[in-house]
């Protein structure tokens, strides 16, 4: 786990920069900048293009983490590597010609309800193609055990060019229909420095072969871009489903919520970088064991760091929505929808990597494709009813049924579990602090209240969990702080 704690430690305060950059930019900047619409705009084309992406990149990101191991000498490595970049061009090729064809079709469709999306539907596919080759660069990177430098672009570089161009829409640089255009510009900028840092770390010899083991691989990317696209669908195919039902104003209220509740899967997203080579290697040498011991690690270190920035939010979350616009706060109930989805999701540490890197993993993968569909009637269900709660029950019963089913797959297919005692110290130390500091409230200013709140909450979160040895990495971890300041 040294390397492993190492760069996941890394990656995990960069993300956490990067969520910090993102956050201050939608609870603050966004909804007084833009507006409630080009915002709510803006989201919804970032959503659709990362719904899409899947099938533009065709699983070939994690393709190359799982098969990049397993070819021995440089040339097929660089012949595999040609392979992973060139061959989701079939699939893009087509599907613009396609677009193209029927764009008359697809504007009017997704347009029906908002008009005002008429005119950026272009910029779908276009910021699509670029998060696909973003994906593929950066597993070029990871499989070469560079996570940090990628983690950072994505995390960190997209918030903060962001950023700048909300500050420009402040000084009336550029209009709000230009910070729509310059979003898709920065997702273009991100893939070409991913690129070319990848290309720094391996020169590419680009050559139109195929590898020895194209079946295999086809079969296995086939599989991945169902994963893909469910998980894509799972994250963000709700917005879409809003905009065919509501007034394009409700995604943007939707999408603050959903933003707090996603900062407590940052610490899955950043272990999960380094974490999956290392899986794949594992499950490829068969040591089961070695295995098992990091499901068990992986789970309890996220549990315990996805459960502090749980509590922290949850028990914060009334002031915090007292820094937005009124008309947002009917999401705080979709916070604790989705946060709660992440949070159990959170809590099974490498599951994906391991059941991705077995020769069981089609199942699931249809077990999620029906999860998708499941989600997508019960949102067309509880959104004309409930709104934007609805989306978020829909998408908190869907998430966790399908961890469930993942978990259980896991369990009694391979003999690997994730859980310990200190599994169940940890949820009722959590549930216990969360009781003791919602209903206690500062009479200052929200943000000085949020400030005296989560320090108190951080000390006893932080002393609790060490004084009963919750994590040992994490013990260890501060240990060696309380050396170093010593």
């Amino acid at each position: 786990m040294g390397i492993v704690l190492n760069q996941s430690l890394k990656n995990t305060i960069i993300t956490y920069i990067g969520f910090a950059i993102g956050g201050i930019n939608t609870i603050y900047f966004y909804p007084v900048f833009l507006g409630a619409t080009y915002y709510a705009l803006a989201n919804y084309i970032l959503s659709s293009a990362n719904v899409i992406m899947p099938l533009f990149a065709i699983g070939m990101q994690n393709t190359l983490v799982k098969f990049y191991s397993q070819y021995e000498t440089n040339e097929e490595r660089s012949r595999f590597l040609s392979f992973t970049v060139l061959f989701p061009l079939v699939i893009i090729i087509p599907m613009f010609f396609i677009g193209f064809y029927y764009f008359d079709e697809i504007v009017f469709f997704l347009s029906k309800k908002n008009s005002i999306v008429k005119e950026y539907i272009w910029l779908i596919p276009f910021i699509g193609i670029c998060m696909a080759y973003f994906e593929i660069f950066y597993a070029w990177l990871r499989v070469h055990m560079y996570t940090v430098f990628g983690n950072f672009i994505k995390e960190v570089g997209l918030r903060l060019f962001s950023f700048f161009l909300i500050v420009s829409v402040y000084y009336d640089w550029i209009t709000v229909e230009g910070f729509v255009y310059g979003t898709a510009f920065v997702y273009l900028l991100a893939l070409l420095i991913t690129m070319f840092y990848a290309f720094r770390i391996q020169k590419p010899v680009f050559q139109f072969t195929i590898p020895n083991n194209t079946k295999e691989v086809l079969i296995y990317t086939f599989y991945i871009i169902l994963s893909g696209s469910v998980a894509n669908l799972l994250l963000d195919g709700d917005k879409m489903i809003l905009n065919q039902y509501m007034k394009i104003e409700y995604i943007a209220y939707y999408s603050v919520a959903t933003y707090i509740a996603l900062v407590i899967s940052v610490p899955s997203r950043a272990m999960h970088q380094i974490v999956y080579p290392i899986t794949a290697r594992l499950m490829h040498e068969n040591k089961h064991d070695e295995m098992n011991d990091l499901y068990k690690k992986t789970s309890i270190n996220l549990q315990v760091v996805g459960g502090f920035v749980m509590l922290g939010i949850f028990v914060n979350i009334n002031q915090l929505y007292e820094l937005v616009p009124d008309e947002y706060k009917g999401g705080i109930p979709v916070v604790f929808m989705i946060g709660l989805s992440k949070y159990f999701d959170l809590i099974l540490g490498n599951n994906n990597a391991i059941i991705f890197n077995t020769k069981y993993y089609r199942a699931v993968l249809f077990l999620g494709v029906f999860l998708v569909i499941m989600t997508i009637g019960l949102n067309m269900i509880f959104i004309p009813i409930y709104g934007i709660m609805g989306s978020a029950f829909a998408t908190l019963l869907s998430i966790t049924l399908y961890s469930v089913a993942k978990l259980l797959f896991v369990v009694k297919r391979l003999d690997l579990y994730p859980f310990t005692n200190q599994t169940l110290y940890s949820l009722v130390l959590t549930f216990v602090l969360f009781l003791a500091f919602y209903f206690w409230e500062f009479p200052f200013h929200p943000i000085i209240s949020i400030i005296l709140k989560s320090i108190l909450v951080t000390s006893l979160y932080v002393y609790l969990n060490y004084r009963f040895i919750i994590s040992t990495e994490i013990n260890h971890v501060i240990d060696n702080l309380l050396k170093k300041i010593k």
